[in-house]
């Protein structure tokens, strides 16, 4: 029977919170038989059952456990669509560090963007939750990053992302490590992007080798005029 996208994101969104990884499994197939492309449906479909999802989470309705099983289901998700989608991506694009700010713990969209950058053709150090500013550059020099890509679900724990901007400037190294953030809360005030010093952001994980590409050529370009 055919379902409206809010319909789908709906029942996704239910199967989520149900745990139903096996319910998940036949609708990703329903909508998929039904024609919707593997992108559309992890931007339409998708990535707005998350930020229902985390929305819930924020308000503290769902447990830990509904979330975690959450994070599989969307992870089943990715893995079934992201081969249609990268079959004609080229490896070997470069090192990148990832990972959630300090104080911040909401891993999922954390785990989804280094899931797409993988796929993507990326070679991903995700440090984890609650990571201090100088772990990410420490990092990054060590494995000759480029990009910083930073995480964060509230605004609370987004200004800690400043951190790492300040560290970067008195470090000499901004521009030539750029900062990518991102986070549910980017989406809903943009401003935050520049108050906190980041280079970029996306308003899903599916754009992410898109922004990445763009600062890495912007960092190289740097590089080479200085």
């Amino acid at each position: 029977m055919f379902m409206n996208i809010e319909e789908q994101v709906a029942r996704l969104l239910q199967h989520m919170l149900s745990a139903d990884r096996h319910g998940a499994a036949h609708l990703t197939e329903d909508i998929l038989t039904g024609g919707l492309p593997p992108r559309d449906l992890i931007t339409e479909v998708l990535d707005p059952a998350m930020i229902q999802l985390g929305e819930q989470w924020n308000k503290e309705t769902i447990s830990l456990s509904q979330a975690f099983v959450a994070s599989k289901i969307a992870e089943d998700i990715l893995h079934r669509c992201l081969p249609d989608i990268t079959a004609a991506v080229k490896s070997g694009k470069g090192p990148v560090v990832i990972g959630n700010i300090e104080e911040d713990f909401h891993s999922l969209g954390r785990r989804i963007v280094s899931s797409f950058l993988s796929a993507f053709g990326w070679e991903v150090h995700d440090l984890g939750n609650d990571v201090l500013a100088e772990q990410f550059i420490d990092k990054a020099l060590e494995v000759n990053a480029p990009i910083i890509g930073v995480s964060a679900m509230m605004q609370t724990t987004a200004l800690n992302i400043r951190k790492v901007r300040d560290l970067l400037d008195k470090r000499g190294l901004s521009g030539k490590i750029k900062l990518a953030v991102g986070g549910a809360v980017f989406n809903w005030r943009p401003q935050l992007v520049e108050e906190v010093g980041g280079d970029g952001t996306v308003q899903n994980a599916i754009e992410v080798d898109t922004l990445f590409t763009r600062l890495k050529a912007e960092a190289e370009s740097e590089a080479t005029t200085c």
